[in-house]
């Protein structure tokens, strides 16, 4: 597999992978940091992040089984060169990203807000 950052032509297959319409993640791809994995020239899944007030705020985490913890190495790997920490918020129903945010180092810090419903915990590394 290979990391690379996102382009505009890659909105179409974002969009596939998390129910969104293609022009929000056509404006994710210019607003934020957005890193793609590919396996063959398709896309396994993506990370977007960005930094403010010295953490660094993983936006989005999406993806087919298995690519979670490489996503999760670029906005840690990031946040250790700016010195910074990092944040993530796991929907409650998400084992595999909560295990994959565990593995990384991540380590929960509360309940985090609700989005469509939908419980999520706040999990933050604040010395990578």
């Amino acid at each position: 597999m290979e990391m690379r950052d996102a382009i505009e032509a890659d909105a179409g297959r974002l969009a596939s992978l998390t129910d969104a319409p293609r022009d929000v993640m056509r404006n994710l791809v210019h607003d934020r940091t957005v890193r793609v994995i590919e396996e063959e020239d398709d896309i396994r899944g993506f990370v977007s992040y960005d930094a403010r007030e010295q953490t660094v705020y993983v936006t989005q985490l999406e993806g087919d089984d298995g690519v979670y913890p490489e996503l999760l190495d670029e906005p840690v790997r990031f946040a250790q060169t700016e010195e910074m920490a990092v944040e993530l918020l796991v929907p409650d129903t998400e084992a595999e990203m909560r295990d994959a945010a565990s593995d990384a180092g991540f380590e929960r810090t509360g309940g985090g807000p609700q989005f469509d419903g939908e419980s999520t915990t706040r999990y933050r590394i604040d010395n990578p």
